[in-house]
């Protein structure tokens, strides 16, 4: 069994690799419109690429909605490569560097409903109905940061 590493890092550095994993799997498999999975974000977020054997096989980005909320968006892991808890860590990976950020208090995500289970293991809770985006449905869930590490449970100001 491989080794998953992975970096964190800006769209332009590596945009073919993340290109090639989301048209794989958004836009092959699922059907989504180029016009919705690219929508002119990319250049503004956080990007994570999970590598098997050196080979980028997953990706995420990190898109600070406000001054406290983060968003992970775009999860996506090559389908030969699925099942070995690559999306997992990818998200484990995103939720820590979020939390090192000590401004944010929340992280959103809009998962898609088959993989939500996923998400409720590491702590998001599901908002509202579900919906469909991109003809897929998904649904609204939240993990709030609110518990620090550094005694600052109580304090809710920075």
């Amino acid at each position: 069994m491989y080794k998953v590493t992975i970096e964190i890092t800006n769209y332009q550095e590596r945009i073919e690799a993340i290109k090639k994993i989301r048209v794989a799997v958004f836009q092959k498999e699922q059907g989504v419109d180029p016009a919705l999975e690219f929508d002119g974000n990319d250049n503004n977020c956080i990007h994570l690429l999970a590598y098997l054997d050196k080979e980028a096989v997953g990706t995420a980005r990190i898109r600070y909605i406000d001054e406290s909320t983060a968003k992970i968006e775009r999860l996506a892991v090559l389908s030969q490569t699925r099942g070995q808890g690559i999306g997992k860590a990818l998200m484990k990976q995103a939720i820590a560097f979020i939390q090192e950020q000590k401004h944010c208090q929340k992280i959103v995500i809009h998962a898609q409903v088959y993989i939500q289970s996923l998400y409720e293991k590491l702590g998001f809770e599901p908002v509202g109905d579900r919906f469909k985006e991109a003809e897929i449905l998904h649904i609204k869930m939240v993990k709030l940061l609110g518990n620090r590490e550094q005694g600052t449970k109580k304090r809710h100001n920075g």
